[in-house]
C-alpha cells in the first residue's frame, strides 16, 4: 500500500505540474494574443457588402451591381423554424452558453485524443464562427482557436443573442457568390424567407459548413444527406414533431438558379450608372448598397430597343442574306452535347439564339441549341422567304428565333417552334430627352448588348450630316436671316490658298436657283448651306453653335460644317435638337435622380437646370445684322427704310398672357442659348420638313408637333433623324460600326427615320400636343413667290420674323424664271 500510495501522490503531482503549465502557457498565450484582439464594439456599426440597386423611374429593377448578393435582413423578420434549423446544425446550445460551449470543446479534444485526425468537428459556436467571420483567417492553428474563443467570450458581453444570430445569418457565404440567408433564399428557390417551406429551410442550413462542394447545385446528393440530417436533429431537438421532419425528407431536392429578375431591360443606361457612380463614390459604390433611381421611363425605353431591333431587321432584309456567323468543322460523330460545349461562350442577342447545325436532309435541317436541344426547320421556317436548306450546311453557327403560335381568319393556325434569323449587320442607336429637363427617358446604344457593350449613344462620333443643318440656320438667323430670305442654290467652287478645288452637290445632282431659306431646309439642299455659312462666317457660327453644348473643338473651321462633317454622339446632337424644342435653352443631359443609401437616406438628389420661358429674358436684347446686306451677291434689304404695308404687327398678341410658375424660386434655371424667336422660326421649320419634306413618313404619326430633319453622309455611312414631338426630342443614328457603307439610298429617312417614328408612336402616346406660338418680338408678313413682301389681303406666304430683321426684307431681287440657274460661282474660302 505505500507503494501504491507513493504511485498516486506523483500521479497527482504530475497532474497538477502539467495542469500549471497547461495554466501558464494559456496565461502566455492570452498576454500575446489578448492586446491584439480587435474591439468587438465595432460588430454594431459593421456594414456588409451589399450591391447597388439600379432603378428605373417607376421603382422597378432595372440593373444589379457588385460581386456578392447580399440582402441583409433583421433577425426579427426571420421565420422561428429557420433559426432553429441553424441552431440544430450549428449550435444547439447557443441561448445556454457564453459564447464558448464547454462540452463542444470537451468532444473535439476527447476526438483529437482519440483519433487521428487533426482536423474534428465540434466546438465552434455560432458565436465563434462570428469572430472567425469578422476578425480573424481560416487558418488552422491552436493561438487562432484560443483568439477564436476569447474575442467570442468578449461579443457575448458586448452583444445580445440576437445581434450575433444576425450578424451570422447576414455573413455566411452559401456559395454562388450568396451571401447572407436572404440572398440564399432568393437564388437558390427564387423566394423571401417567409415563404421557404421546411425542407428548403434545413436545406439552407446545411449550405455553409460546404458552401461551395455541397450546395443543391453542385452536389444535390449530399445536399439531401446533410438536409435529412438537420430534419433528424430538429426533431431530436423538439424543434418540430417527427411527422413533420419526415413529410419534409420525402420531398425531393428542387434548388434551381434563380437570379434577381431584372424588370426594365436597359443595360446601356445600367452600365452608365454604373461608371457614374463609380466616378462618384468610388469603387465601394458597388458594395455599400447604394438604390440608384433613374430618369429612364419603363415603357420607352422598351419602344427604343424593341423600334431598334425591328428597324435593323427590316434594314437587314433589304440587303438580302449575308452568310451565317461562323463555321465548326464537326466529326462524324459530334452531337448536339458536342454543339452545346461550340455555344458555351455565345449569347443569345436582342432573342436571337445561337444555334449549330447537325445536319441538312431534303428541306429539314436539323439544329443545336446551347442548352443541348435539338431543333428542326422546314422550308417555311427559313429567312426572309428562303428556305433554310438553301442558305446552310453541317457546323454552321446561325441565329434562330422563337415563334409564339398565332391564327390568322382564313389561314390554316401556324404552330409555335422556331425560324431562321442573322444578327444584322448595321447598328444603331437611340436617345430621348425631356426637352425641358434634359432628363434622359430612353437610351439604346446598339442592337445588343450581350453581343457588344459599346454604347453608340455616347460614345461613337458620327457624322450627323444634314441634320446638322438647322444649327447652321439659326446662327445665320442671328446675323440677320429669317425662313423668307432668298439663297441661291446653284453651282459653286471654292478654292483654298494652295489651290485645291471643292465643288459641293445637292444629293439631287439639280438645282433650284434662288429659293427661301425655308424651302431649302425642306429640300436639304447642301448648295443653300455652302452658301449661307459662307456668307456669316465659319467662326462666327463655330462659336454661335458652340452654345447648343457642341465642344467648338469638334465643329470643322471650314466650310464643311455646313454639310455636317462634325464628329458628334447621338446624345450630343439630342440636346442640341432640345434647345429648338423648347424655346432656346441648353439644358444639360443627366440619367441619376436620387441615391438612397441602405438605410433609405438620401445621399444625391439631382437638381436640373429646366428650360422655363416665362422665367428668362431673352439671350440677346437685339440681334446682331450682318456685316454686309449682300450675301453671295443678292441684296437682302438696305439697312434702313420704311415699312412696308405688307406687315402686321401683332406681336402684343403673339403668344398668350403667361406668368413665371409658382415654384420659380426653388428653380435653377438653365441658361439661355439662343434667341426664343430664333428657336421658333427652326421649330416651324423643321414642322414643314415632315408635312413636305423629306420627313414626310412622320405624318403617320398624326401630330402637328412633329418636327425633324434627316441626315446622311457620303456613301451613306451614316443615316440620321433628329427631331421632337411633345416634350421630347429624340435622335435616332443607323450606321457600321467598320464605317462601311448601309448600302444604295440608305438615306436617314429610309434607314433611321422609321425607327424614330416606331419610337415616337409609344413615346407620345397620351402626351399633349406642344404649342410653338410665336415669342413677343416678331411680326408677320405676306412674302411673294419672289421673295417681295406683299400686302397680306393679295395672297403670299405669311411668315414671322423678328422685328429688327423687317428693315432688311424691304427691297427683294428679281431673279426671272425660277428654271434659268445662274452659271458656277468661284470663292476663296479663306
Amino acid at each position: 500500500m505505500p507503494r501504491l500510495g507513493r504511485l498516486l501522490r506523483w500521479a497527482l503531482l504530475a497532474f497538477a505540474g502539467v495542469f500549471l503549465i497547461g495554466m501558464v502557457a494559456l496565461g502566455v498565450l492570452y498576454y500575446l494574443v489578448a492586446p491584439k484582439l480587435p474591439d468587438v464594439e465595432t460588430l454594431r456599426s459593421v456594414e456588409m457588402q451589399e450591391p447597388m440597386y439600379v432603378y428605373a423611374r417607376d421603382g422597378r429593377l432595372m440593373g444589379l451591381f457588385g460581386e456578392t448578393r447580399r440582402y441583409p435582413i433583421a433577425i426579427e423578420t426571420v421565420p422561428d423554424r429557420l433559426k432553429k434549423a441553424f441552431i440544430a446544425i450549428e449550435d444547439a446550445r447557443f441561448y445556454q452558453h457564453h459564447g464558448v460551449d464547454l462540452k463542444g470543446i470537451g468532444r473535439a479534444v476527447w476526438l483529437l485524443a482519440t483519433t487521428d485526425n487533426k482536423r474534428v468537428p465540434g466546438g465552434s459556436t455560432i458565436t465563434q464562427q462570428v469572430a472567425r467571420q469578422f476578425f480573424l483567417s481560416s487558418e488552422y492553428s491552436y493561438t487562432r482557436k484560443l483568439a477564436e474563443m476569447l474575442l467570442a467570450m468578449r461579443m457575448e458581453r458586448e452583444l445580445s443573442k440576437d445581434e450575433i444570430f444576425e450578424l451570422y445569418l447576414n455573413k455566411s457565404f452559401f456559395g454562388n457568390r450568396a451571401y447572407g440567408v436572404a440572398a440564399a433564399a432568393e437564388f437558390y428557390y427564387g423566394k423571401k424567407l417567409d415563404q421557404l417551406s421546411l425542407d428548403e429551410m434545413a436545406s439552407l442550413a446545411g449550405i455553409p459548413k460546404f458552401p461551395s462542394s455541397g450546395n443543391p447545385l453542385s452536389n444535390p446528393e449530399r445536399a439531401k444527406q446533410r438536409r435529412d440530417y438537420i430534419l433528424d436533429r430538429m426533431a431530436e431537438l423538439r424543434f418540430v414533431s417527427p411527422a413533420e421532419a419526415a413529410q419534409a425528407k420525402a420531398v425531393a431536392m428542387h434548388a434551381t438558379p434563380h437570379e434577381r429578375p431584372v424588370e426594365v431591360y436597359a443595360p446601356y443606361v445600367a452600365e452608365m450608372v454604373r461608371q457614374e457612380m463609380v466616378a462618384r463614390f468610388g469603387n465601394e459604390a458597388l458594395t455599400k448598397g447604394y438604390h440608384v433611381t433613374t430618369t429612364i421611363d419603363p415603357a420607352l425605353q422598351t419602344a427604343a430597343d424593341q423600334a431598334i431591333r425591328d428597324g435593323l431587321a427590316v434594314y437587314d432584309r433589304r440587303h438580302g442574306w449575308h452568310g451565317v456567323e461562323k463555321h465548326f468543322e464537326l466529326d462524324a460523330g459530334d452531337d448536339a452535347g458536342t454543339a452545346r460545349t461550340r455555344l458555351a461562350n455565345i449569347p443569345p442577342q436582342a432573342g436571337l439564339m445561337p444555334a449549330v447545325v447537325l445536319g441538312v436532309s431534303g428541306s429539314q435541317v436539323r439544329l443545336a441549341l446551347g442548352d443541348g436541344t435539338e431543333i428542326e426547320l422546314g422550308a417555311d421556317q427559313g429567312w426572309n422567304g428562303n428556305a433554310p436548306a438553301k442558305l446552310v450546311k453541317r457546323g454552321d453557327l446561325v441565329r434562330v428565333q422563337r415563334v409564339a403560335a398565332a391564327a390568322t381568319a382564313g389561314q390554316p393556325p401556324v404552330a409555335a417552334g422556331y425560324k431562321l434569323e442573322q444578327l444584322p449587320r448595321a447598328q444603331s442607336a437611340l436617345v430621348s430627352l425631356d426637352a425641358n429637363t434634359g432628363a434622359l427617358r430612353a437610351l439604346s446604344g446598339g442592337y445588343s448588348f450581350a453581343g457588344n457593350k459599346f454604347n453608340r449613344a455616347t460614345q461613337a462620333r458620327r457624322q450627323p450630316g444634314s441634320s446638322f443643318k438647322p444649327f447652321v440656320y439659326a446662327a445665320a438667323f442671328e446675323r440677320g436671316y429669317n425662313p423668307a430670305s432668298i439663297v441661291l442654290d446653284a453651282p459653286v467652287v471654292f478654292k483654298d490658298r494652295r489651290g485645291h478645288l471643292w465643288r459641293p452637290q445637292n444629293d439631287t445632282g439639280n438645282f433650284a436657283g434662288p429659293m427661301r431659306l425655308r424651302e431649302a431646309m425642306v429640300q436639304s439642299r447642301n448648295l443653300v448651306s455652302v452658301r449661307l455659312l459662307d456668307a456669316i462666317g465659319v467662326d462666327f457660327a463655330r462659336k454661335y453653335i458652340s452654345q447648343f453644348g457642341f465642344e467648338q473643338e469638334q465643329l470643322p473651321p471650314n466650310l464643311s460644317m455646313s454639310l455636317g462633317t462634325a464628329s458628334l454622339t447621338p446624345l450630343a446632337v439630342a440636346r442640341g435638337y432640345a434647345v429648338f424644342a423648347n424655346g432656346g435653352f441648353r439644358v444639360t443631359p443627366w440619367f441619376i435622380d436620387e441615391v438612397k443609401d441602405r438605410d433609405g437616406a438620401v445621399v444625391f438628389k439631382e437638381k436640373p437646370a429646366v428650360a422655363c420661358r416665362e422665367c428668362a429674358p431673352r439671350a440677346n436684347g437685339t440681334v446682331a445684322t450682318p456685316a454686309s446686306s449682300v450675301v453671295d451677291g443678292f441684296d437682302l434689304g438696305p439697312a434702313g427704310g420704311t415699312t412696308a404695308p405688307a406687315v402686321e404687327k401683332s406681336e402684343d398678341k403673339s403668344r398668350p398672357n403667361t406668368v413665371p410658375p409658382a415654384n420659380i424660386a426653388d428653380m435653377l434655371l438653365a441658361p439661355r442659348a439662343i434667341d426664343d424667336r430664333t428657336a421658333y422660326q427652326i421649330v416651324s421649320m423643321l414642322r414643314d420638313v415632315v408635312l413636305r419634306g423629306t420627313g414626310t413618313a412622320a405624318k403617320v404619326l398624326g401630330r402637328e408637333d412633329v418636327g425633324g430633319k434627316t441626315g446622311s453622309t457620303n456613301d451613306h455611312r451614316d443615316a440620321w433623324f433628329s427631331g421632337f414631338g411633345g416634350p421630347l426630342a429624340t435622335t435616332v443614328w443607323v450606321g457600321r460600326d467598320g464605317f462601311e457603307s448601309l448600302g444604295y439610298r440608305e438615306y436617314g429617312g429610309k434607314a433611321a427615320l422609321p425607327i424614330w417614328i416606331d419610337y415616337m408612336r409609344v413615346a407620345l402616346k397620351d402626351q399633349p400636343i406642344a404649342a410653338n406660338d410665336p415669342p413677343q418680338g416678331m411680326v408677320k408678313v405676306a412674302v411673294g413667290a419672289n421673295g417681295a413682301l406683299v400686302p397680306s389681303d393679295t395672297g403670299g406666304i405669311l411668315e414671322w420674323v423678328k422685328h429688327e430683321d423687317l428693315e432688311r426684307m424691304q427691297a427683294y431681287v428679281d431673279y426671272g424664271p425660277e428654271e434659268t440657274t445662274p452659271a458656277e460661282e468661284s470663292f476663296d474660302i479663306f
